[in-house]
């Protein structure tokens, strides 16, 4: 008979972890019991779900916005402060399963699974997150490129916890984008995901580009050498064409049950091709009064 521990605060989950680090650590679920029952029954869960100290929403010293790993999608969409910092975050959570899904399904669940259809892992790259990491030796905070190593492999200690997601104080500040192609509209896996974010110089000019990319490797990736290429430019038509020519660079998708890798290339161009042809056409807007 499979063990069930239920923590009553953070200090129990974390003393738990690293007493039992074979045992199922259950954040929501949702992913979980879609293959249950192909696998043999863990040998024990701690089921941190809905834990309060996991559940936080709030700024920082340094007013970065700091989210607990147990907040679920629904608390996610609910948040004024998280609309106000991430609404791309936000638009990913929107997309993520039914309501069901979005009430029991958790950020901190989406990032230890770390799949590459992870619908929230592009977008915490693209804005530069950074995940709270809690063990039996203390905290550690590590950049969201360097947490997740490769198909559903992560850098979380046998011993861990995933506690929060922090955001950059210029979150808010940046203009970001978000795009999910699937086989339909609602309730889909992923295809190609893009979030991308940038701010502007006075000049209008891109700066800080990052672009984040998902389902189209064997983990969420930025797009660096696409970055480079808008990195300081000012977005028009030609940039437009560049910038998709160079995410070819970038990625080497493989065909797959869910789409072919000739398709996730070109997708990836046009969501490419598009965002920058939408910030030349807000550019100019801005530029016009209009």
């Amino acid at each position: 008979m499979t063990d069930w521990i239920r923590p009553t605060s953070l200090a129990e989950a974390v003393d738990a972890r690293r007493d039992h680090p074979d045992y199922l650590v259950l954040a929501g679920g949702t992913d979980v019991m879609v293959g249950a029952i192909d696998r043999p029954a863990p040998i024990g869960v701690i089921d941190i779900f809905g834990l309060p100290e996991l559940c936080v929403c709030e700024h920082d010293d340094e007013g970065r916005l700091r989210l607990g790993a147990g907040m679920s999608y629904a608390h996610l969409l609910g948040d004024a402060r998280v609309a106000a910092a991430a609404p791309a975050l936000v638009e990913s959570a929107r997309e993520i399963g039914a309501l069901q899904i979005q009430a029991r399904g958790t950020l901190g669940g989406n990032l230890g699974t770390c799949s590459p259809v992870g619908d929230t892992l592009p977008v915490l790259l693209a804005l530069d997150a950074e995940i709270e990491l809690r063990g039996p030796d203390g905290t550690r905070w590590l950049p969201v490129d360097d947490f997740c190593t490769g198909y559903r492999t992560t850098a979380l200690a046998a011993d861990e916890l995933i506690v929060s997601v922090r955001l950059p104080v210029d979150s808010s500040s940046r203009e970001q984008v978000w795009r999910k192609v699937g086989t339909r509209r609602a309730q889909s896996i992923s295809k190609v995901m893009l979030c991308a974010s940038t701010h502007r110089r006075d000049d209008g000019r891109l700066a800080d580009v990052r672009i984040g990319l998902g389902a189209i490797a064997a983990r969420p990736l930025r797009a660096r050498a696409t970055e480079a290429v808008l990195e300081g430019a000012l977005p028009d038509g030609p940039l437009a064409a560049r910038a998709a020519q160079a995410v070819l660079n970038d990625i080497a998708p493989i065909d797959d049950v869910r789409s072919r890798a000739d398709y996730r290339r070109a997708t990836t161009a046009r969501l490419i091709r598009r965002w920058v042809l939408h910030l030349a056409q807000t550019s100019t807007t801005t530029n016009t009064g209009s």
